[in-house]
């Protein structure tokens, strides 16, 4: 286990029940050269370094990150007062693998948190005639545009946000995620 993920967990138990403690920001590079970022939620870890998040494939996101898979996370725990940058690249998967772990995830799901995938394509025009379902059924069959990105880490930045000056400090997998100290 690398020797910042306890102190991401502890930094997210710190929110409570709050759900911005499931909330990071994904940065990515649109077609044009210009950055994109969203909030996207937080579904669990995959490995060690590997994490887990849900998006809608008709989103621009998607088509970003088959252009340019590296990526940057911001996670900011403000009770916690601790920001976590996450560096990484998207992670392909084997077909069969991509399956399993998209089945798991949607079977993992509410009803209510399935539901958005049965909302229509986001960044479309609005529609005031289009449903957008509150839940969808457990039975409700996965769709298309319901895509896992697992993001592979290779770089950790934590700047605590307490006391005087504020702490930095930085793990890379390249070098064993060895804790360098940092100016914040």
């Amino acid at each position: 286990m690398p020797p910042w993920r306890p102190l991401l967990r502890a930094a997210r138990q710190r929110e409570g029940r709050s759900p911005a403690s499931r909330w990071l920001q994904l940065a990515t590079v649109a077609a044009d050269g210009t950055p994109r970022v969203r909030t996207l939620v937080f579904r669990g870890w995959a490995d060690a370094a590997v994490l887990d998040l849900l998006t809608d494939g008709r989103s621009a996101k998607v088509a970003e990150l088959e252009q340019q898979p590296a990526v940057e996370l911001c996670w900011l725990l403000p009770r916690a007062r601790s920001q976590f940058r996450l560096r990484g690249r998207l992670e392909p998967l084997a077909p069969e693998v991509r399956q399993a772990e998209r089945e798991r995830h949607w079977r993992g799901l509410t009803p209510g948190g399935r539901a958005l995938w049965g909302w229509p394509e986001p960044g479309a025009p609005w529609d005031a005639g289009a449903s957008f379902p509150e839940a969808l059924a457990d039975d409700t069959p996965i769709p298309e545009h319901f895509v896992l990105l697992r993001l592979a880490l290779s770089q950790v930045e934590l700047l605590e946000l307490t006391g005087h000056p504020h702490r930095r400090r930085r793990w890379r997998a390249e070098i064993g995620w060895r804790e360098e100290e940092l100016n914040p």
